[in-house]
């Protein structure tokens, strides 16, 4: 079971950025802007701390970005995680705030449509461990995918993209094989 909520802007402490209400007015948030939001809002206790967690099931709250930026925080119960993905053409950052996370993902720009079945060539694969205060930023069409491989321990991170995330593209993989398995839109998240 997944629990979705949204904090009005209120719930931020006010050193956080609240997206102004037309966006076009400001320039777009680069990824060392996003990785700072994250960086920031990560390091609030009390927002931290009020995420509600299901054992069972990823939580997640929506936030107010900078720059008109989407943001979550993500609650990740031990076990779980996000299968490969990518997020379109947005430009992104996450941090861990609790816990430890794992990141797998390619070094390898994918061809962006057109496409079903990709053969991986050897040397493409990449990890990393993030503990608490740790995070990234990425580009468009980053392949990835996010793990608690805790056997006990919940993991909180808190995401930020921009642009607001226009689609997911959803990949199984086997061996070097990954394969498109479905595109999700906001509707399917929201």
């Amino acid at each position: 079971m997944s629990v979705s909520a949204s904090l009005p802007p209120s719930a931020l402490s006010a050193s956080f950025p609240v997206a102004p209400s037309s966006p076009a007015s400001v320039a777009a948030p680069t990824q060392a802007e996003l990785l700072d939001f994250v960086r920031r809002t990560a390091a609030d206790a009390a927002l931290i701390a009020s995420l509600p967690l299901d054992p069972e099931g990823r939580t997640w709250v929506r936030l107010e970005g900078p720059g008109g930026s989407e943001a979550w925080l993500i609650g990740w119960p031990p076990g779980t995680g996000t299968g490969w993905h990518d997020h379109a053409d947005s430009v992104g950052a996450f941090l861990t705030a609790r816990g430890t996370l794992k990141e797998y993902s390619l070094a390898a720009r994918l061809p962006t449509d057109g496409w079903r079945t990709l053969e991986l060539t050897d040397g493409v694969d990449r990890s990393r461990t993030l503990s608490a205060g740790r995070g990234r930023s990425f580009g468009r069409h980053h392949v990835h995918e996010v793990l608690n491989e805790s056997a006990g321990e919940h993991a909180v991170s808190v995401h930020a993209y921009y642009p607001p995330l226009p689609r997911i593209r959803r990949y199984s993989r086997t061996g070097q094989v990954l394969r498109l398995e479905q595109v999700e839109r906001p509707e399917d998240w929201q």
